[in-house]
Order: C-alpha cells, then sequence, then structure tokens
C-alpha cells in the first residue's frame, strides 16, 4: 500500500513538474549528511540557503554534540577557535522570525535553528541544530505533553515511539528540514568524547554545505532509514 501512495504521489508530482525539492549537503570528516529543507518554512529555509550560498558554514565546528539529543553547529567564532574555547555564543547580527507549527516536529533527524531566551521565538540566523533523540514510550509522551501543554498527533506519536526524536522541543523551536540521508554520520559526531560543555574534544568540522536539488528518482537510491522517512510523511 505505501509503494502504491508513494508512486500516485510520484505521478502527481510529475504531472505539476514539482519533482525536486532544495536541500543541503553537508561534508565532514565523518561522512556526508544530506537534509531536505521544507517549504513551509520560507524565511528560515532562504536564511540557511543564502548562508550556504555565501559559504558560510564551511570550516565551521559542530561545537555541542549530545547523544540521544542533538549535535549543533554554525557558531561562527567556531572557525578559529581555541582548543578550550566555550563556544556558542557567536551569530549573526540579526535574527529570523519563528515558523513553528504543528505539522513539523522534532523527530529523530529533524533541522532546526538554535535560539536563546527570545521572547518571540525568533531564532539564530547562523546556528542550527539536528536531532538525534531516543524512543519514547506512550506513557512519556503523555508526561511531556502535560509538562509542555502540546498535543501530539496519531502521527507524532507513532514517529516517537518506533524511531524516535526530542519532543520537548516541539513548540519552542522552528524545525525547517530534516535529513534524508547520513544519519549514521550524525550518529557518529554525537558519540564523540566532549568536555563539560559538550564540546567534542577533537573538532568537527563541516568542510563544506551546499545548496542542491533533490530530484525523484534520488529517493530511489536512499537508505532504508531515509526511504521509511518519506513512506510516513
Amino acid at each position: 500500500m505505501r509503494k502504491l501512495v508513494f508512486l500516485l504521489c510520484f505521478i502527481a508530482a510529475t504531472a505539476t513538474g514539482n519533482t525536486k525539492t532544495m536541500g543541503i549537503l553537508i561534508k565532514t570528516s565523518f561522512g556526508d549528511i544530506t537534509l531536505k529543507l521544507y517549504k513551509n518554512t520560507p524565511l528560515n529555509t532562504a536564511n540557511m540557503i543564502a548562508r550556504a550560498n555565501e559559504h558560510f558554514y564551511d570550516s565551521l565546528l559542530f561545537h555541542r554534540c549530545i547523544p540521544k539529543f542533538v549535535i549543533q553547529g554554525g557558531d561562527p567564532d567556531s572557525k578559529h577557535a581555541r582548543p578550550d574555547q566555550k563556544l556558542g555564543d557567536g551569530d549573526l547580527p540579526f535574527l529570523v522570525k519563528a515558523e513553528i507549527n504543528d505539522e513539523n516536529f522534532h523527530k529523530r533527524g529533524a533541522l532546526g535553528v538554535a535560539r536563546d531566551t527570545t521572547p518571540d521565538k525568533s531564532g539564530s540566523a547562523a546556528q542550527f541544530y539536528i536531532v538525534v533523540g531516543k524512543l519514547y514510550t506512550d506513557k512519556q509522551l503523555d508526561s511531556v505533553s502535560r509538562k509542555t501543554g502540546r498535543h501530539f498527533t496519531d502521527k507524532q506519536r507513532n514517529y516517537y515511539i518506533r524511531r524516535g526524536g526530542t519532543p520537548k522541543l516541539d513548540g519552542q523551536y522552528t524545525v525547517f528540514g530534516e535529513v534524508v540521508h547520513g544519519m549514521d554520520v550524525v550518529d557518529a559526531i554525537a558519540g564523540q568524547p566532549r568536555d563539560k560543555n559538550d564540546r567534542p574534544l577533537h573538532d568537527v568540522r563541516i568542510q563544506s554545505m551546499s545548496v542542491i536539488r533533490i530530484h525523484w528518482w534520488q529517493y530511489l537510491h536512499l537508505k532504508r532509514e531515509a526511504r521509511e522517512i518519506y513512506e510516513d510523511l
């Protein structure tokens, strides 16, 4: 049934010419990470595309890496940081308006916008994170829901239970994309030994970030995990 649904979606997309979407390719010493950028978050999607086209992220670090939570990068101060330097406060001189919605959630592989205590939840124009996450039970999700006031849809519950994520971040941070290839690379980065500030002891550098277009036929070559992500959309 899922294969039939996927085929029908492809036929519809072909008819409308919508057979590709914008993406980001992150090259690291651990391997490549491919991100799909969402169309329902145009401000944050456009911001990352602009920064990648400027080569802003090239040579920056993943400066905060926490197993079962997130990996975070994009601090401009990290490019020439000392080994013992605390990172995370560097940014560009403007913020990007929050685009938080009920459709995008913090599932495993989600791409989010870092931010501090901005009252309107506007986010960093530079720093981003990728969710590593962990598996949750129905009972644990009920507890998160009571604490945050967030309602989880059946789709979201199913994803958090079967594949994991970080549901406590829902409603607080903008999610504007997801990993479609390279979660093994994300996991490897998240598992690196780190200091008390969660900075890896050995620098994990973004060698380059570039804008790409993801075509329908490329979906056929994604790893099994990525195909499962698309089957659930």
